[in-house]
């Protein structure tokens, strides 16, 4: 045990439950420690944790522009060097620590974070922070000892050793030079990129919020790519031929085949080919025809196959899991395994990409397995019984290897058994506690048949396929109980998994039925949330550099940590909308890959960036490549990437744009879309038109060519939301466009004239239904487009100046406002508490109910009271 020969070992762990650990295992050689708020502390150690990233990297204060003031004036922005700044969600956590690193008494400190470059940049931004700056700014040495607590495994002895046998800081360097460049890179190309996109895109005016990053904006690009190949696909029609055949014994299905079928190779191959798709119908119904009850000679293969069960859960393959099976997102996933990690303690840390376990990790194994198997989980607890009476939990190489271990290892029970889970929660742990068992068991067992049955008419043979496969020995698949049953005995005939009738050696068979199937093919499928994450986790397979592609092998786009986090960015950045479970890039994406590809900046959308920085990230922690020349041709790449956007001086970005079906309002010509605008080019679409157009982003928001043609069609648009203001605040408003001196222009509508106006003056007001009494003057109030008014004070031609002036929006701040809620308010002077309310300033949700406001003659909010006895103080408010 390596032990300091005078004060005391500060021991800082990544998350509260490794701390713990550690704790328990040095009791035994270093004595009871004493536990205190934020540490455990004996005479020897001091042991506290982070709860993972307490800070965050960022500019000095000089080097900030404001959101909303961003432009090519500013850019780029590569500052000498980086402040820190705390996290608001542990600032405390940070300021404990902190304070533990600067004790007197504390001579050495323990980056006992987890063995990986995240643990590593987690601590020395901690070591960092803790040491302060000088007068200049920069970072000064904490001037404590710093040591290196490298474990792959949780187990009291391996912690024990891992204390024998602390790694030095000049050994860590390397790794943390590495750790700093990815952080700092990712930050130099993330502002950079946004600000430059956003500075570009916001040269007509507005605030056009562009964000690319490096995980990002590759995995967009991969979601456009898959969208533009939908929208290419053209359906092409094909037929199969199914037969039904009598034998002795009974009737099978078969489908003809092409047995001389190979499957075309090289660049432009018709991937659609198959040997069981005709291509003409007129030969597929001669076939048919030919075939029709005539005798048949039949060949068969019979051979057993086994099946094995998939490897234990990292995160990505149990977000896959549960996207798939339980429609679960990403980020769903990840919360509920926190939760039953954290807070309930039945499963082990779930932000790992490993699959396998720790060669010394046996014991936990069979302890979590008796738990389980003497546990009152009546649908799980027969199974691990059995896996334990069988011997089948063993030091097996598929789940216990050391080398497929990385900062953590896989997701397993931890042997407490679950109390008061949710239904979404007992879900994912049902479906953790299914693998953990049934990879233990043996293989499945089928009895796999191919049959052949050959139809010879004249001179031709037509062949047919019929599979089949029996299950023998269900091994596995029997934890997974009827599920795996139904999989393979709910196969529809002619399928693989059919049960099949035998026939005799030599048997000769009647083609009892053939008939012709019409189909076409199908586009590429769109990506869901697991499929997503499955092409981010295997994102390396398409860099086409060997020696990147190698670089990326275990890598992929983003992290298991930060995949639902980057999937969820795309979405709140509407780059991405969930339609079911389907993601569909929006046309805001395909601005951004138009504009990355015109500007000649198409590595921030390709993970071939990743790939040559895990290159030289390697090569860093190898010694071989040093942290300033990484940084130089970040600088150098940061700087060329804000070049290109600041030089681009053509009116439009090449591109591929639409042409609208509705014609131009001004003078009927062909209206185009271009990388800014909608616009008309004449009757003939090829010249410069009237000169009217549509910008294509008003308030920042793109516009789909449907949309734009609504908008020339009917000359009103929305409300709509994702709008921003020049600070870059979101806003909802409708688009109207108006006649104005022989021209049309674009106006946002607040809807601020309360349903008067011409359009107001059409609509008979008296025929709306009533939702109440108008608070100011007692007339009906009704819904009218997208307010709430009261019926005096719409103009109609009975009443040409409007006799009162109450008015509310259906939606106000993003939350709407339903008719019940707002008859209520009528009724009662209040709606119900609604939670659905966004501030403009800090886009953070609040919860308040809407109330009518006598003195100030308008609707306001009321929030709850903070404290009980606070009722009269309740704060007000305006809504309007």
């Amino acid at each position: 045990m390596n032990l300091s020969s005078s004060g005391k070992t500060l021991v800082i762990a990544e998350k509260p439950s490794v701390a713990l650990d550690i704790v328990r295992a040095l009791t035994p050689v270093s004595g009871k420690f004493d536990k205190h708020d934020d540490y455990h502390e004996n005479e020897r150690y001091i042991v506290t944790s982070a709860v993972g990233h307490l800070l965050e990297i960022t500019a000095p204060e000089a080097y900030e522009v404001k959101r909303g003031k961003w432009s090519f004036a500013h850019l780029p922005v590569i500052p000498p060097y980086f402040d820190l700044k705390p996290l608001d969600k542990s600032k405390g956590r940070l300021n404990a620590i902190v304070k533990l690193a600067r004790r007197k008494d504390v001579t050495e400190i323990v980056n006992a974070c987890d063995a990986g470059r995240e643990g590593e940049l987690i601590f020395r931004l901690i070591e960092q922070y803790a040491a302060g700056t000088d007068k200049s700014g920069q970072p000064k040495p904490l001037g404590k000892p710093i040591k290196r607590l490298w474990l792959q495994s949780m187990t009291p002895q391996a912690i024990r050793e891992g204390f024998a046998q602390l790694r030095s800081d000049e050994q860590m360097r390397p790794l943390a030079d590495a750790a700093r460049s990815r952080s700092e890179a990712d930050w130099l190309v993330g502002i950079n990129g946004t600000r430059a996109m956003t500075a570009f895109n916001s040269r007509d005016g507005g605030f056009f919020l562009t964000t690319v990053g490096r995980v990002q904006t590759p995995t967009l690009a991969i979601v456009v790519e898959r969208e533009e190949q939908i929208r290419r696909f053209r359906a092409r029609p094909y037929w199969e031929v199914h037969a039904t055949f009598a034998a002795q014994a009974g009737s099978y299905a078969g489908r003809w085949f092409d047995p001389d079928f190979r499957k075309p190779q090289g660049e432009g191959a018709d991937a659609e080919l198959r040997p069981e798709r005709l291509w003409d119908e007129a030969r597929a119904r001669a076939i048919v025809a030919a075939v029709q009850g005539q005798p048949g000679e039949v060949r068969e293969e019979s051979k057993p196959a086994t099946q094995a069960c998939g490897l234990l859960y990292d995160l990505t393959t149990l977000q896959r899991e549960a996207n798939a099976r339980y429609g679960f997102s990403a980020k769903t996933t990840l919360a509920l395994a926190q939760a039953l990690y954290e807070k309930h303690k039945v499963l082990t840390y779930p932000r790992t990409d490993a699959r396998a376990l720790p060669s010394d990790y046996l014991g936990p194994v069979q302890q979590a397995m008796q738990a389980l198997a003497d546990s009152d989980l009546d649908h799980l607890a027969p199974y691990a019984a059995q896996a334990l009476r069988e011997g089948w939990v063993r030091p097996t190489k598929r789940v216990f290897d050391d080398s497929k271990v990385s900062d953590h290892f896989a997701i397993i029970p931890t042997g407490q058994l679950p109390k008061g889970l949710s239904e979404a929660e007992q879900k994912l742990y049902d479906l953790v506690v299914r693998r953990f068992i049934a990879v233990f068991f043996p293989p499945a067992e089928f009895w796999v048949t191919t049959r052949i049955t050959r139809v010879r008419v004249s001179e031709a043979v037509h062949h047919f396929k019929t599979e089949g496969r029996v299950l023998v020995k269900p091994g596995w698949l029997a934890v997974y109980g009827r599920e795996a049953a139904a999989d393979l005995e709910g196969a529809q005939a002619g399928d693989k998994g059919q049960p099949l009738v035998a026939v005799q050696p030599g048997e000769t068979v009647r083609t009892e039925q053939a008939r012709l199937e019409a189909r076409q093919t199908r586009p590429p499928a769109r990506f869901t949330e697991a499929t997503l994450l499955a092409a981010m986790e295997a994102a390396g397979k398409l860099v086409e550099d060997e020696e990147l592609r190698l670089a990326m092998a275990d890598k992929g786009l983003g992290t298991p940590a930060t995949r639902a986090a980057i999937i969820e960015g795309l979405l709140e950045e509407k780059y991405l909308v969930r339609e079911g479970r389907e993601l569909v890039p929006t046309p805001k994406a395909f601005q951004l890959m138009t504009l990355l590809r015109g500007l000649g900046v198409e590595e921030l959308s390709r993970p071939e960036l990743t790939g040559e920085w895990e290159h030289k990230l390697a090569q860093i922690e190898r010694g071989q490549l040093s942290r300033s020349a990484f940084m130089r041709d970040i600088a150098a790449m940061t700087e060329r990437i804000v070049a290109k956007a600041k030089a681009f001086d053509r009116d439009s970005v090449p591109g591929d744009y639409a042409t609208l079906a509705v014609p131009c309002p001004q003078c009927g010509g062909v209206v185009k879309e271009n990388y800014r605008r909608y616009a008309c080019t004449g009757a003939d679409g090829q010249g410069a038109g009237c000169g009217f157009s549509l910008p294509k982003a008003p308030g920042g928001r793109i516009l789909a060519p449907q949309e734009a043609e609504t908008l020339l069609r009917e000359h009103r648009l929305g409300p709509l939301e994702g709008f921003r203001s020049k600070l870059g605040r979101p806003f909802v408003a409708e688009l109207r466009l108006k006649a104005e001196d022989g021209s049309w222009r674009l106006a946002f509508d607040f809807g601020d004239d309360g349903g008067s106006g011409d359009d107001a003056a059409a609509v008979d007001v008296d025929a709306l239904p009533s939702l109440g009494p108008c608070p100011q003057c007692g007339s009906p109030v009704v819904q009218l487009g997208h307010h709430y008014v009261c019926r005096r004070a719409v103009a109609t031609a009975e009443q040409p100046r409007p006799g009162c002036d109450f008015k509310s929006a259906t939606t106000i701040l993003q939350q709407p406002i339903e008719p019940p809620q707002m008859a209520k308010l009528l009724r009662e002077g209040h709606t119900d508490w609604l939670e659905g309310f966004v501030s403009n300033r800090t886009r953070r949700r609040f919860k308040a109910r809407l109330v009518w406001d006598a003195q100030a003659g308008k609707v306001g909010f009321e929030f709850e009271p903070r404290a009980p006895g606070a009722a009269r103080g309740r704060a007000r408010r305006s809504a309007g």
